[in-house]
């Protein structure tokens, strides 16, 4: 089985965003997205327990490359980066357009049985990526999944939606996302890393994938910092907290 998993280069969820020119500014504290951790530590594992090949995707200017190192270490077998500057500014339309471009590629040179994202990224926080990119793809998206199998070339996802247990399967080739509950992703040890430094990063860009013209959908139009948290406020109960809360929230338009 052969699995593609992307995975983003983001700015660390701690630290504080920044956006300038209508793009989110990225430095020195960016990593690989934390819910894309879930998705690689899903491809690997099944490609363990059903035998096959992973390979990491991503898009993004040149440190990108440290969020696909980061999935060797955890065990992927290689990966590819399209790095081109005419996808500075791409929406979640455009990067699935893109991120299809270079699966189909892939699946050129070897057929993809799988292909795996994270429920969202911690920048956008669209969570349309999987459902945009099994569009372009035409594949069947089974999304949110907290546990996933695959068994005689049909793939099984359960997740939880509200107080409901969902169960779905699709026969491959198939996408699926999951969660922070699929797994616990694991931390890639000292020989883990050191074999890593082997593994292959190809390198694609916008004319190898026969795309041209990338016009995104949406733009930012304007962004300003979010407002300082106002300091709470203590009432001490002298037997009229009650009151004092009620005309607090009304004040506030609540009730």
């Amino acid at each position: 089985m052969r699995i593609v998993v992307t995975v983003k280069h983001v700015p660390d969820a701690q630290s504080e965003r920044r956006i300038s020119d209508g793009r989110v500014e990225r430095g020195l504290d960016d990593v690989l997205n934390e819910l894309d951790e879930n998705a690689v530590e899903a491809a690997v594992t099944l490609a363990e327990e059903c035998g096959g090949s992973v390979v990491a995707l991503t898009m993004g200017p040149d440190d990108a490359d440290d969020a696909l190192r980061r999935a060797l270490q955890m065990g992927v077998d290689e990966a590819v980066h399209v790095n081109d500057a005419r996808c500075a500014g791409a929406d979640v339309a455009v990067t699935a357009r893109v991120l299809a471009a270079a699966i189909e590629r892939i699946a050129a040179q070897d057929p993809v049985d799988l292909v795996i994202t994270g429920m969202a990224s911690m920048d956008g926080l669209t969570a349309m990526l999987p459902g945009a990119l099994a569009q372009y793809l035409a594949l069947p998206a089974l999304t949110l999944a907290a546990d996933v199998k695959v068994v005689d070339g049909v793939v099984t996802i359960t997740r939880t939606v509200s107080d409901a247990t969902e169960t779905f399967r699709a026969p491959l080739p198939a996408l699926i996302s999951v969660t922070d509950q699929a797994n616990e992703p694991r931390i890639p040890n000292f020989k883990s890393m050191m074999a890593a430094k082997k593994k292959k990063i190809t390198t694609l860009d916008l004319d190898e994938l026969s795309l041209t013209e990338l016009t995104p959908a949406t733009r930012i139009v304007s962004a300003v910092q979010r407002p300082a948290r106002e300091p709470g406020t203590v009432v001490t109960d002298t037997g009229h907290a009650g009151d004092t809360l009620v005309n607090w929230l009304r004040g506030r338009k609540v009730i």
